[in-house]
Parts: structure tokens; C-alpha cells; sequence
């Protein structure tokens, strides 16, 4: 919305993000697309008053099969969820904290802050790793998951356990 008005435009900061999602999600939007077709809108491109017209397919509308208004969907979908699940709706609870959850999905799984930060559209990695540091989870259990991994149950040598050994035989090594 700019100036109470619908607009196309790039997210905050006019950053295009590329985020890879797995082939279920994929699968999920092609069966929604197929029950839902796609509503196809014209926009202005950033500035209400803008001669430049975009037309996007929508894949997610209203039931009335118009564009999703940020606040007529906090009011009638999100917040009603919200509560439902015994949540009390706050500034915390709000749509953004999904980004805060892929956040810390993503951090939990072990994925790089460098990669998070391209996701989120932060243009310093160290930006992502002062908000999200408190999400990253204690690591004296990936640790010790880490060095029992060196080596399968059946004896056979951990993939990691080759690279150690990669690295050994190019250094010199002393006691």
C-alpha cells in the first residue's frame, strides 16, 4: 500500500530474494493453482500515480477472488488464528513473527547465517547474526553428535571422517 493505494513493488529496501523451498512446497502451490486458478492483476509499479502497469498472476486472493489487503487479513484470518491456537495476539504474535519462525527453522537445521542474511534480504551478514543470535540453538549437543558421527555404528568411516583424513595427508604433521 502507498498512499492507500495497492501497488507492485520490490520488499522493504527494493531487495529481489531468491529463497529455495523444498519440492513439497512446490507441489503444495501447483494443487492450489489447480484448485484456485490464478487471478491475474494490473498494478501500478510502486507509484500509485505511476503510468507503468504491471500485471501478476495472484495466487492467493480473497474468497471474493480480489487482492489480500496486510490488514483486512491480520483482522480476519491471521489474528482469529492467533487466538484460536490460546495464543494472545500482540506485536509479537503478529505476521511477522513467521519470519522470525523461518529464521529460526532455518538457523535450527543449521543452515549459515551468510545464506539466512541472502534470504532475508539483509545486505550484512552481521546485521542477521545480532537479531537472531538469541534464536541460535545451544550447540553442546551438535557437538557431540558431530564427533560420535566420525564413525557409524557398522564400523564404516563417516563421509567427515574422510575429509580429517584428506587434510591430514597434505600436512606434516608433529608432536
Amino acid at each position: 500500500m502507498v498512499r492507500s493505494r495497492l501497488v507492485f513493488g520490490l520488499p522493504k529496501n527494493d531487495r529481489d530474494r531468491r529463497v529455495p523451498f523444498p519440492d513439497s512446497v512446490a507441489q503444495s502451490l501447483k494443487e492450489h493453482a489447480e484448485k484456485y486458478d490464478p487471478l491475474s492483476v494490473t498494478l501500478p509499479w510502486e507509484d500509485p500515480f505511476s503510468d507503468e502497469q504491471v500485471t501478476v498472476p495472484l495466487i492467493f486472493t480473497t474468497t471474493r477472488r480480489g487482492t489480500i489487503k496486510r490488514a483486512t487479513f491480520d483482522g480476519k484470518s491471521w489474528r482469529p488464528a492467533v487466538e484460536a491456537a490460546g495464543i494472545v495476539p500482540t506485536r509479537a504474535t503478529g505476521m511477522h513473527a513467521l519470519r522470525h519462525f523461518y529464521a529460526l527453522a532455518l538457523l535450527d537445521a543449521g543452515e549459515s547465517i551468510k545464506a539466512l542474511a541472502s534470504y532475508l534480504g539483509h545486505s550484512d551478514p552481521g546485521f542477521t547474526l545480532r537479531v537472531y543470535t538469541h534464536l541460535m540453538p545451544a550447540s553442546e549437543e551438535r557437538t557431540r553428535r558431530a564427533i560420535d558421527d566420525l564413525s557409524s555404528e557398522d564400523g564404516n568411516r563417516h563421509p567427515a571422517d574422510l575429509r580429517v583424513a584428506r587434510v591430514a595427508a597434505t600436512r606434516k604433521w608433529t608432536r
